[in-house]
């Protein structure tokens, strides 16, 4: 194996050996490449995960054949093909349950306020690399060669070693030319537990405003890969630390409130990043993780800038903090073109995120237990798992009082469950037999009716058909002569 620059060393050499053996289909694909008279490498990111020891099942190519060309060698060779990026030169397949790109050689130029790159074909891979967003993304694995080749012009394999980021041309050319990679960056670093190198560090926080030339949809996605690694809080902190929060999601920086002399609250914004961390330990109840419950988790608290004030005594309050929270979650979320049942997600669960606080000791009614349950319908386990992160405190006497009490929540909660189906509450009457008993037509009246059994649902539980006919009855009766 040769390297045309640096040694890719004993552990590197096992991890690429381990590579081709885990992707037979990468071997295969190169042949059905060299057999036609071209060139193919593995490049980027399955390159450094090979090497990481974490390689998925998406493998990203180059080679200097043309689109078209990658096109009619893909289809005899996978599954089946698709060619959306091909006017940008890629080409895509899946055989088995490998999914496959292939980018022909190119490089790129931008216009200064556009993200879309003037694509040029290029002859060779060393320039295809110096394109790259991160050395450690800029390697390659020729393998088309008779023995495979190892490419690393920009000592990525170093700062892999290292766990630093690096750029393989100067950061500000890199950032300017696609500002999306100071996003990619902080991704990175919590993802591989990387260090960002102080120059990339330092055009990430002079160049931060360049993000607003990217899409709003190509920036969510982005930020979801980062709040779903491992360790969000590395790539969150950079993000506000270097500015670019400010741009992309300013609710977030805005929670480093000023404390006040006497510390009678708490770092919202250290808070927050807690709770996360927090619901990520409990994400097991979710079956893993769970993009809606670290939104939130995120997000509860977004509400306090706004709500803010300062009381006697040199206290603090917020005051419908999570009112005002549901609401500018779900504007920021729409802003950044994430879905609407994820929106509607998030904003159910910072708008009941503090309920729990009115259940004290445990004096709520089965009324209440019902209402709580009835509120959070399908989210229920989730708003058990952030309002159980939203505990921060480090006094253990008021953490273990406030565990035990929604012990005992969910244990009342699975009590009436078992009692009542509590998951499948409905009025005692049905629309069809409203309509019959009170001999109306398909009407407000009809919906009205139905909210009002509802309603004597929640507050005593299950009434049965005929207390249900004259509960109605009587509502129906007063209504028409009051």
């Amino acid at each position: 194996m040769s390297a045309k620059k640096g040694n890719l060393g004993a552990a590197g050499e096992l991890a690429i050996r381990a590579l081709i053996e885990r992707a037979p289909l990468a071997s295969s694909l190169a042949l059905a490449f060299k057999a036609e008279g071209f060139r193919l490498a593995l490049v980027g990111g399955p390159v450094r995960d090979a090497i990481l020891g974490r390689l998925g099942n998406d493998l990203d190519f180059t080679t200097d054949a043309h689109p078209h060309q990658s096109k009619k060698i893909l289809k005899s060779w996978a599954d089946n093909t698709w060619d959306t990026g091909i006017v940008f030169g890629t080409v895509a397949g899946k055989r088995d349950d490998t999914t496959v790109e292939v980018t022909t050689y190119r490089t790129e130029k931008y216009e200064e306020n556009s993200r879309n790159p003037d694509v040029e074909f290029g002859d060779n891979i060393e320039g295809d690399l110096s394109r790259r967003d991160f050395t450690v993304n800029s390697m390659a694995l020729e393998l088309t060669t008779s023995t495979p080749e190892f490419i690393d012009p920009f000592d990525g394999l170093s700062d892999l070693t290292k766990k630093i980021l690096r750029t393989p041309a100067s950061a500000e050319q890199s950032f300017s030319d696609d500002p999306l990679r100071m996003m990619r960056a902080a991704r990175f670093a919590s993802q591989l537990g990387f260090e960002i190198s102080p120059e990339v560090l330092s055009a990430m926080q002079t160049l931060s405003s360049r993000i607003s030339i990217i899409s709003a949809e190509r920036v969510r996605d982005e930020f979801i890969k980062l709040l779903m690694s491992d360790n969000p809080r590395l790539g969150i902190t950079i993000l506000v630390d270097t500015g670019i929060a400010d741009l992309v999601l300013p609710e977030i920086p805005k929670l480093r409130l000023e404390i006040d002399e006497h510390h009678h609250h708490k770092d919202v914004y250290e808070h927050s990043i807690t709770v996360l961390e927090q619901a990520i330990a409990q994400e097991s109840r979710l079956d893993g993780p769970n993009l809606v419950i670290r939104l939130a988790a995120l997000l509860h608290d977004i509400g306090k800038p706004k709500t803010r004030n300062l009381i006697e005594g040199g206290r603090v309050s917020f005051h419908h903090h999570e009112v005002v929270g549901a609401r500018l979650s779900k504007n920021r979320m729409k802003a950044l073109r994430f879905d609407n049942e994820t929106i509607d997600a998030v904003e159910t669960l910072v708008a009941l995120h503090l309920r729990f606080h009115g259940y004290g000791d445990g004096e709520w009614t089965d009324s209440a237990v019902r209402r709580y349950v009835r509120d959070a319908g399908e989210l229920l386990t989730h708003l058990h798992v952030l309002t159980r992160a939203d505990c921060t405190t480090r006094n253990a006497k008021k953490a273990d009082r406030l565990a035990r009490t929604y012990d005992s929540l969910e244990e009342r909660i699975a009590k009436l469950e078992k009692e009542e189906e509590l998951s499948k509450i409905r009025p005692d009457l049905d629309g069809a037999q409203v309509m019959k008993l009170l001999e109306i037509k398909p009407s407000a009246d009809v919906g009205k009716a139905l909210d009002f059994l509802m309603e004597l649902r929640m507050e005593h539980g299950p009434l049965g058909e005929e207390r249900a006919t004259e509960e109605l009855l009587q509502w129906w009766k007063a209504r028409r002569h009051p």
